[in-house]
Formats: C-alpha cells, sequence, structure tokens
C-alpha cells in the first residue's frame, strides 16, 4: 500500500473516493475499492506505523464466516490464517457469580453447518498489520479531516495540514463520533447502557478445545473467547462505577475478582496483556448517507458488544458499499450521486436496524436479576437447544451466512 502523504505528491489532489478513517473498516474498504479499479486517498492522522505496531496486547476479534469470505476475498486472510484460532463450539449459560451456570444451556456447534468453523478469533496485531501491508494502489495521507464541501459534481475537502483533496465521494469511517457525519448534519439514535466492557486476555492451565462461552449475568454477559494456544480473550460487562473501580486495580486484585465469575473449567489463570475499559452505548446514524458521502462501521451504527458483531457489521458495510461503487463505476455512473448512494443505504438499513435491536433487547433481557425474568431466558435457551432448525439458523445468521449478501462475503472479488 502507497503510504505517502498528501504533500509528497500534489497539495490539491483529485481521487474517486476519499476515506476519512484508517481503522480496520476504512482500510479494508480502501483495499476492496482500489482492487476494484477505483482511486483511493485514505486520509487518517494515526500514522500508519503506530497503526499496525505489532505485540500483544489481548485485543482481538470474532470474525464471522462471512467476514473470513471477505479478508480472503481481497488478499489479507492467508496473512493471518496461521494464527486464527477456530470457533468449533458456542456455549451461552445463565447464572450469578460464584453459582456456576445454569443446568439449561444453549450450545451452537460448527458441525451444524457445511461451512466449517463458525467464525475465528483473530488478534489485533496479526489482523492489523495484515490490512495494512495488503495490495492495493492506494494513497494513505497522515492527516484529519478539518472541512468536507460539496461542489458540483464532487465532494472537496480540506485538511488539517492544509491540503485540499477532491473526490467523486467521500465515505466516513471515523467512529460513532464521525466528524463527516456531523458536518454533513445527519443526527444519531441512541443512548448510554451505564455499562462498560472490561477486555483483557488470559493465559490459562487447560486447553479451551475452541470453545467460546457467553456467560450472563446480573450486571452484564461476560464472554471467555478462545485464542491460539492456552489463551482467551474476556469481554466482561460491568456497571459503569463498578468498572471503573476495577480498572483501578492492580493486577492480582483484578483478577481475584474476575475468577469466582470465570470458574476454573480452564484451570489456574493469569493476565496476559494490556486491560481496557469501553464505555458502552448505542448510537446509529439516523441516515448511512448523503450526497457525495457515506458511513461504514462505527460511523454508521454503534452496538452493544454482547453479540460480538461490531467489526463483522462494519465489514458487511464495507462488502456492500464496495459493490455498489464499484458495480456503478463499470456502468459509467457518477458514484457520489445519492441515487448510487442510497443503493447502499437499502441494503444496509433493515440489518443495522435488526442488529440494534437484537443487541439492545438482549441486553436489557439479560443483564438483570429478575426472576420471572431469569426463568423465561434459562426456558427460552432450552427451547432453542431442543429444535435443531431454529438453532442452526441462528448459526447460519451468526456466522454470517444469511439474507443478501455482497460478494465479498461469499469470497468472491466484485
Amino acid at each position: 500500500m502507497d503510504i505517502a502523504r498528501a504533500r509528497a505528491i500534489v497539495p490539491h489532489m483529485k481521487t474517486d473516493v476519499i476515506i476519512a478513517g484508517g481503522g480496520l473498516a476504512g482500510t479494508a474498504l480502501a483495499i476492496a475499492l482500489s482492487q476494484g479499479g477505483l482511486r483511493v486517498a485514505l486520509v487518517d492522522p494515526v500514522p500508519a506505523a503506530d497503526r499496525g505496531a505489532a505485540g500483544f496486547d489481548g485485543r482481538s476479534y470474532a470474525l464471522s464466516v462471512g467476514s473470513r469470505n471477505l479478508l480472503r476475498a481481497i488478499g489479507v486472510w492467508d496473512a493471518v490464517a496461521g494464527d486464527a484460532q477456530p470457533i468449533l463450539d458456542i456455549c451461552i449459560s445463565d447464572g450469578r457469580v460464584g453459582e456456576g451456570p445454569s443446568p439449561l444451556t444453549l450450545h451452537f456447534d460448527h458441525a451444524e453447518i457445511e461451512e466449517g468453523p463458525m467464525g475465528h478469533m483473530v488478534e489485533d496485531r496479526h489482523l492489523r498489520p495484515a490490512l495494512l501491508n495488503a495490495r492495493g494502489d492506494i494513497v494513505r495521507i497522515e492527516a484529519g479531516v478539518a472541512r468536507q464541501q460539496i461542489e458540483p459534481g464532487a465532494v472537496e475537502v480540506t485538511l488539517t495540514n492544509g491540503d485540499t483533496l477532491q473526490a467523486a465521494a467521500l465515505v466516513g469511517c471515523d467512529g460513532k463520533r464521525s466528524g463527516v457525519a456531523q458536518r454533513a448534519g445527519i443526527r444519531r439514535t441512541g443512548w448510554d447502557y451505564s455499562q462498560s466492557a472490561l477486555v483483557a486476555a488470559i493465559s490459562h492451565e487447560k486447553p479451551h478445545e475452541g470453545i467460546a462461552h457467553q456467560f450472563f449475568m446480573p450486571e452484564g454477559p461476560l464472554a471467555i473467547l478462545p485464542l491460539m494456544g492456552n489463551r482467551a480473550s474476556i469481554v466482561w460487562t460491568e456497571r459503569r462505577d463498578r468498572a471503573d473501580a476495577l480498572t483501578a486495580l492492580p493486577d492480582a486484585a483484578y483478577l481475584d475478582v474476575l475468577r469466582p465469575r470465570f470458574g476454573d473449567f480452564l484451570g489456574d489463570t493469569t493476565l496476559a496483556g494490556a486491560r481496557f475499559n469501553y464505555p458502552l452505548s448505542l448510537s446509529i446514524a439516523n441516515r448511512l448517507v448523503a450526497d457525495r458521502m457515506a458511513l461504514v462501521g462505527d460511523a454508521a451504527h454503534a452496538v452493544h458488544p454482547i453479540a460480538g458483531q461490531g467489526l463483522n457489521a462494519g465489514l458487511k458495510d464495507v462488502a456492500a458499499l464496495a459493490e455498489v461503487l464499484i458495480l456503478a463505476r463499470r456502468r459509467g455512473e457518477d458514484i457520489g450521486r445519492i441515487d448510487v448512494l442510497e443503493r447502499y443505504q437499502r441494503w444496509r438499513r433493515f440489518d443495522v436496524a435488526t442488529l440494534a435491536l437484537a443487541t439492545d433487547g438482549f441486553n436489557r433481557l439479560f443483564s438483570n436479576d429478575n426472576p420471572v425474568l431469569r426463568l423465561a431466558r434459562d426456558l427460552g435457551l432450552a427451547a432453542v437447544q431442543r429444535l435443531p432448525d431454529l438453532r442452526r439458523g441462528f448459526i447460519r445468521e451468526a456466522a454470517g451466512l444469511t439474507g443478501d449478501r455482497p460478494k465479498l462475503l461469499q469470497g468472491q472479488k466484485v
């Protein structure tokens, strides 16, 4: 990938698409569009060297089958496949701290679908450099977006370094506080959960056998996600004030609080890597597009991590928008016209709304200690466990194998 600075090229550059934000979704979109024949400028104030810095810090992602297909189609999967831990089983249970899980549990087994593992766990230290090193004729500019203005037939972007760029379309991949969306006048719908996700990695004594666990407790869910070797990623949801207090604890005290929630099924555990604290909220853009502008990833939708679908949803955006823009260009259309961009919005809007409602509903249903709701959800888990067709449908949905899938999610180039 060409990572030249803007001033090393020209102070006023014309291109096809400007992408604001060089995180995972923004970089994946840049690669897909470039491989589809579009000229791309990826604008990000964080230096590429910092984005791709190696070293295990505990961050990792649960990639669905659809996301794996996309990474394979854009030439990235082979670089991470050797470090990707297959998810072979998902165990979902309800319970309280110190009491262990309810006997009424739900298992999703990868053998129930034909496509193999339901997903893979990939560490950030492997995925991010693989994306940054992927093939693509992309200009990466180390600057932020200070201003955007719609011109006749184009969008003009002024950067924080004073340079200007002009393109047919601007894509905001700049997070849930997206400046691109704000400058376009796009409002957001959402609320704060008064919860935080405590994220860390652990080393453990016994093998995890590729099983992911989701343990629902009154304060919020605890996800235990398998990594390569005898390690696991922890996503531990707690009330905001409680999470802040836990974050302030030294490692030994932190583990003392975690262990009763975690249990002893993996033997002795120790922390591996850094600890993170992420405040949780729901934030959905009221529109995914405007004239010559589209939103992707967290800029379009930031949801509760209860289902581990945040990055997968962002990569669905990438696949849909890339296909819309590449095919429009091949037909000779102006890719920044609102009628073209609305094809992307129509493709993604229902799925985004469904994901937001599902994650919000599950969090409200399970993050409480109401005895009536506890009984209802335990019976619900047991009922799904006894219905193979329904269970298989849930597996295929989580794996990204349902609905009107873009070509990249099927592993095909556009």
